[in-house]
């Protein structure tokens, strides 16, 4: 299938209720924060592996769409299928001198890894693969209002060593911020997904792991996360009609009519409004959620 010739720009929100939808390890798995704003965030990597994580459930074992950054793997382990495939004996370090054979490789990764010609790779490890850079970018995600973490105290009647029968539990913590709303902004490159062949069938998927990103991925921190709006801007040309700050602009967010004034609770608080009628000439708006 051949790649996209429209750029896009899309707005995405999704919600957190008692949970942790991002945990900071340099600050013992509590939420992430913006120490200035005390914003919630959301980074990137972690909505990115949300979606390898639904497409590769989605397409199991349908070639073109392995996943190349799994949990455990072995890059340079990845890497050497292309080689063989090709029957190329790989240089540490180096990717090989035929200019033709380098371009190769680094197809035969875009066109079996779904990540790779969506998000891109820097495959140039003691196995060399490449580099590509993906058509597919997300920003932070960041919280509308800010968020008050909370830590709870939990136990565990069960104890892990005989030693410790004497002990009546053991005591643990969870990190929860109580409501949030997030919103994170996406970008499609058209002439960037040409070089790594993301097709449209490849955006559909994209949008439908941004609809499905947590009906997959329940666990005690994340039981209540939930997407709650899509929105779309299609480009008519592949260098696009407008600036991607004027269509984000179009999408707001405000407090509904009685719940400003006090911490909100749930998504009711909230109203998204799309400005349809601000959006420039030459693109076109969709709401998918």
């Amino acid at each position: 299938m051949s790649a996209i010739n429209n750029r896009y720009e899309f707005v995405f929100l999704f919600d957190v209720t008692n949970g942790n939808p991002n945990g900071d390890p340099d600050a013992g798995n509590m939420p992430r924060l913006d120490p200035e704003t005390n914003r919630g965030l959301v980074t990137d990597v972690c909505l990115k592996r949300k979606i390898r994580n639904f497409v590769e459930m989605a397409r199991e074992d349908e070639p073109g769409f392995d996943i190349y950054m799994q949990e455990k793997s072995v890059l340079n382990n990845q890497h050497k299928k292309a080689y063989e495939a090709l029957s190329i004996e790989p240089v540490a370090k180096k990717l090989p001198k035929d200019q033709q054979q380098a371009l190769e490789l680094t197809q035969w990764m875009c066109k079996n890894f779904f990540d790779v010609r969506t998000f891109g790779a820097v495959m140039t490890t003691e196995v060399n693969a490449g580099q590509v850079r993906g058509p597919v970018q997300l920003a932070f995600a960041s919280s509308i209002d800010p968020v008050v973490p909370l830590e709870v105290s939990i136990t565990r009647m069960a104890v892990t060593n005989e030693r410790d029968l004497e002990k009546e539990r053991t005591m643990g913590r969870k990190h929860i911020i109580s409501y949030g709303l997030y919103r994170v902004h996406g970008y499609v490159s058209a002439k960037l997904a040409q070089k790594t062949g993301f097709s449209e069938d490849d955006l559909q998927l994209l949008w439908q792991s941004l609809i499905n990103l947590f009906e997959h991925d329940r666990s005690a921190a994340r039981g209540e996360m939930a997407a709650r709006q899509l929105v779309l801007f299609k480009h008519e040309s592949e260098l696009g009609n407008a600036p991607a700050h004027k269509l984000f602009e179009t999408v707001t967010v405000e407090r509904a009519n009685g719940a400003a004034g006090s911490p909100a609770q749930s998504f009711d608080d909230y109203r998204i409004v799309v400005n349809a009628e601000a959006v420039p000439a030459g693109v076109s708006v969709e709401e998918l959620i």
